[in-house]
């Protein structure tokens, strides 16, 4: 997402995150979600709604001719605050009202004390998918239209997650929209971090960590980062012994696995 598209997402998710309190504020996320999901299979109205050559007030008008009939007031007022900035493209628009939807979930889960447990269960859905290549090859069919995809994933997490888990994941891994399962949930886990004012590490380890020892890499990684960490681990025989880490962006390998590549890189040259 380019950098206008950056701030037009930001000035909209401040309104978003100041109406929490509306009482149609617990149906905006799946409303956004049916905007967003009208959008990506209306090429001509998408373009129509981001192009910059309108006026601020002819995009508005369409919106609010479309969509006030199809979502709640607030949505609609949402979907208004957010054709009227201005994104670098259509798609920047279509994802910027996913995460909009995305996040409203997540205030949701906050608000009544299951986010923990949401952010948790999107990690764990995205490594049970991960080591599933049925799974995969499923929600990245583009054969496979994406109602389907939505009954595949609501039929793996049905009664086993929060609602939020339910509705913010199944509505990602239908919409994928050209992203990797991995990277839909990442994002995912991303903004429920920040939900919590925090980043979240993924720590690759040959076998699990107990609690104590999580929590002193936690620690560890603050003081690196400066910034409060959750660690997320990932259990993978293959890097041997150490760890490897992915915080924000960066890694940090410390694996046994890469140190041995190396020596024999260096001994083969």
């Amino acid at each position: 997402m380019l950098s206008a598209s950056r701030t037009a997402l930001g000035e909209v998710a401040e309104l978003v995150e100041s109406r929490r309190s509306d009482p149609g504020f617990p149906g905006l996320a799946a409303d956004l979600y049916a905007a967003c999901d009208l959008l990506e299979r209306e090429k001509a109205l998408r373009e129509a709604l981001s192009d910059a050559g309108r006026p601020e007030r002819t995009r508005a008008e369409i919106a609010e001719q479309l969509f006030s009939s199809r979502i709640g007031p607030l949505a609609t007022e949402m979907m208004l605050a957010t054709v009227r900035q201005r994104w670098s493209s259509a798609q920047d628009l279509v994802a910027g009202i996913r995460i909009l939807g995305d996040r409203a979930a997540l205030i949701v889960a906050a608000d009544n004390g299951t986010l923990d447990a949401t952010e948790d269960q999107i990690f764990r859905v995205g490594r049970i998918i991960s080591g599933s290549a049925a799974l995969q090859s499923a929600l990245t069919d583009p054969a496979i239209s994406g109602s389907a995809k939505s009954g595949i994933v609501a039929d793996l997490l049905a009664g086993k997650v929060t609602d939020a888990t339910a509705l913010i994941v199944g509505f990602a891994l239908s919409h994928l929209e050209g992203r990797r399962v991995e990277q839909a949930i990442d994002e995912l886990v991303d903004l429920a971090a920040q939900q919590r004012q925090r980043v979240v590490a993924v720590v690759k380890v040959a076998r699990p960590l107990d609690a104590d020892l999580t929590q002193r890499m936690a620690t560890a990684l603050s003081r690196l980062t400066g910034l409060k960490v959750s660690v997320n681990v990932v259990v993978d025989p293959a890097v041997l012994g150490g760890a490897h880490v992915t915080i924000a962006g960066e890694v940090i390998d410390g694996t046994v696995a890469t140190r041995l590549a190396e020596a024999q890189r260096l001994i083969s040259g």
